[in-house]
């Protein structure tokens, strides 16, 4: 999803494949690096990783509920084509559910605004995209998310056709659609 606009990190010198140890220092360590490492990122790219995975973790908040489910997905967007490894991943993502969570409603139309304005057309589809693929993550797309992704796809610009062609990928995740299956009896 993020190949598109988030190349891999570099390397730092201190920034190392070893595993950190174990107890509470290791732990902070641990975080200190990863800290550290979103510290290094130029401003600009920083700013667009922050604002993704805000709108990642607004889709998965339609419902007022974040799942565990819902969050592997959101980690493994960040992951995808090495653009943030597991660690930065996971603490990017824990620190989205919790502003997504918190400040919701006041901060979903200007991240996503400031989203649109550092991507790319192709990026802020490739997002609308995942945002779709973290809805579906338990099996269903309820309504109240159907219309957060409407929403977000309205705020990034996204024309009919292009949204009308992502959510044919997710059919028959559409809980309107379940729900028209399980009481016509056509599975």
């Amino acid at each position: 999803m993020f190949r598109r606009f988030l190349p891999p990190l570099p390397t730092t010198p201190d920034s190392t494949d070893a595993p950190a140890p174990r107890g509470a220092a290791g732990e902070t360590a641990t975080v200190r690096r990863i800290v550290a490492r979103l510290e290094a990122m130029p401003p600009e790219r920083a700013r667009l990783v922050a604002s993704a995975a805000y709108t990642l973790a607004r889709a998965a908040n339609a419902d007022l509920d974040i799942s565990d489910e819902e969050t592997a997905a959101i980690e493994r967007e960040l992951q995808a084509h090495d653009h943030l490894d597991e660690p930065t991943a996971v603490l990017v993502t824990q620190m989205a559910k919790l502003q997504a969570k918190t400040v919701g409603g006041t901060e979903d139309y200007v991240v996503t605004r400031e989203f649109k304005a550092l991507a790319s057309e192709m990026e802020r589809l490739d997002v609308l995209r995942a945002c779709f693929a973290i809805s579906a993550a338990n099996g269903s797309i309820s309504a109240e998310e159907t219309a957060v992704l409407n929403q977000i796809a309205r705020e990034l610009d996204i024309e009919d056709a292009a949204l009308n062609a992502i959510r044919a990928d997710y059919h028959e995740q559409l809980s309107s659609v379940q729900r028209i299956r399980e009481v016509t009896g056509d599975r």
